[in-house]
């Protein structure tokens, strides 16, 4: 996906996302200009930080759904933060340096993923031998209480004189209980096993960093016993075995150059923190919120419980309504860190019609695929599609203009009757028109919101 250029980026991005061309194009041309600095010498490669995205726009026009599609064209960390979430550096709340923290915990979780696909058949093994230890210990009755002390703190202890008798018959056992696993005989089947305990490893109070990270590891990770069916065992001590088999160093070291190199953090509602205090008192949550942003923007090393992580060349995009604000009202030096400004338009009734049936999880289908679960088969007509952009547009202005979520409103209501009754009269064929679409939706159309005029 590296290798993609502009216009094919663009190609992808409009599979799920109408209209916003311009959005479109600044952000496939952010997305090359990483694979071209990625193909220079390290002399000036060094030196070409990425150009920051500014998207100014209303709600639900799409701004957030292009910067996570991005990212998954690329398998690239992606961390998506609220301005208005943070205050100043001294007072109470979140500080700015979270975002970068969270971007590594993203990359370190994408790197891991990865890697755990080439444990995958190891630990399988390693869990099916664990879930076959505990059907033979059930099957023989033992239980940890009736061990010998010692063998209880050092596991049980080996006899070095097994006849030969019996060390076939624990073979044909184990042998026979294997095959039961693997035609899936067993799955319901309720056996102890023993699992890390997570509750160990909880993180210091306004930290990110646990007892056992600052002791290096060198406390025992405590253990638990837990009775679950052999399916649940399986897909815990999977996971558990493929923890232990993942190079831990190598995965943190290709986390943090995956957060420096390929990160992407979105700043929602920038415009939030956008207005200046008028007077002297210090303002915690808009202009002191921006100066702490600024260096982040601009390049810094952030402390994390992996290492010091560089910001230099992580992608910035910052979104925002400013309906209120305007982008002038951001203080300079951080209007200057984002050089490219997009605006992104409001959507018309054309857009509302393409947004149910287009995209590749366009809402129309959605709906499909779950009444089909009770083998309702949902169709709607043009005139149907039509009626419904026509309501959503007409809402729109009329009242609070929430972009394409109005649509999830409007659908919800207009299949709510489909949706409670569905799979009690068997397989049926439903057909939503547009006399339909305006009888169940004309009394959403005509509320009248009486609060507003109430003085």
């Amino acid at each position: 996906m590296n290798t993609m250029t502009p216009r094919q980026i663009v190609e992808e991005l409009d599979k799920y996302i109408i209209g916003q061309d311009e959005a479109k194009r600044a952000v496939a041309i952010a997305l090359r200009n990483r694979y071209r600095r990625s193909r220079l010498d390290p002399e000036i490669r060094e030196d070409i930080t990425p150009k920051n995205i500014l998207m100014v726009g209303p709600t639900g026009v799409g701004k957030t759904e292009i910067a996570r599609r991005l990212a998954k064209l690329v398998d690239a960390p992606l961390v998506k933060v609220e301005a208005t979430k943070f205050t100043e550096v001294g007072y109470v709340g979140r500080d700015v340096d979270s975002m970068v923290r969270d971007l590594v915990e993203t990359s370190l979780r994408l790197v891991k993923e990865r890697m755990g696909k080439d444990v995958e058949a190891a630990a399988e093994q390693n869990a099916q031998e664990r879930i076959l230890d505990a059907l033979i210990a059930k099957e023989k009755g033992e239980k940890k209480a009736d061990r010998n002390p010692i063998e209880a703190l050092l596991g049980p202890v080996r006899k070095p004189d097994e006849p030969p008798e019996e060390r076939e018959s624990r073979r044909q056992r184990r042998e026979r209980l294997q095959m039961d696993l693997l035609c899936g005989a067993l799955e319901g089947e309720i056996i102890e096993i023993e699992v890390e305990d997570n509750a160990s490893s909880e993180t210091l109070p306004g930290t990110d960093v646990s007892l056992n990270d600052m002791l290096g590891g060198l406390m025992p990770k405590k253990k638990k016993i837990r009775k679950v069916s052999v399916i649940e065992a399986r897909k815990i001590l999977k996971a558990e075995e493929t923890s232990k088999l993942i190079d831990m160093d190598k995965a943190v070291s290709e986390a943090i150059y995956k957060a420096e190199e390929d990160g992407i953090l979105f700043i929602d509602e920038i415009d939030k923190v956008a207005g200046r205090s008028q007077s002297g008192s210090p303002d915690v949550s808009r202009e002191g919120v921006q100066r702490d942003i600024l260096p982040i923007v601009e390049g810094c090393t952030v402390n994390t419980k992996y290492g010091p992580v560089k910001t230099d060349h992580m992608l910035f995009i910052a979104a925002g309504a400013f309906h209120v604000a305007k982008v002038t009202d951001l203080i300079p030096e951080l209007q200057g860190r984002f050089p490219v400004q997009v605006n992104l338009k409001p959507l018309t009734e054309e857009d509302f019609r393409k947004i149910l049936t287009q995209p590749e999880n366009a809402l129309i289908k959605q709906y499909q695929a779950l009444l089909g679960v009770d083998d309702v088969k949902l169709e709607f007509t043009e005139d149907a599609l039509r009626e419904m952009a026509h309501i959503a547009v007409e809402m729109n202005d009329s009242r609070e203009n929430i972009g394409a979520r109005r649509l999830h409103t409007l659908i919800e209501e207009l299949l709510d009757e489909v949706s409670f009754s569905a799979g009690e009269n068997g397989p049926e064929t439903v057909t939503i028109d547009g006399a339909y679409v305006r009888e169940h939706l004309c009394a959403a159309m005509q509320q009248f919101d009486v609060a507003k005029h109430i003085i």
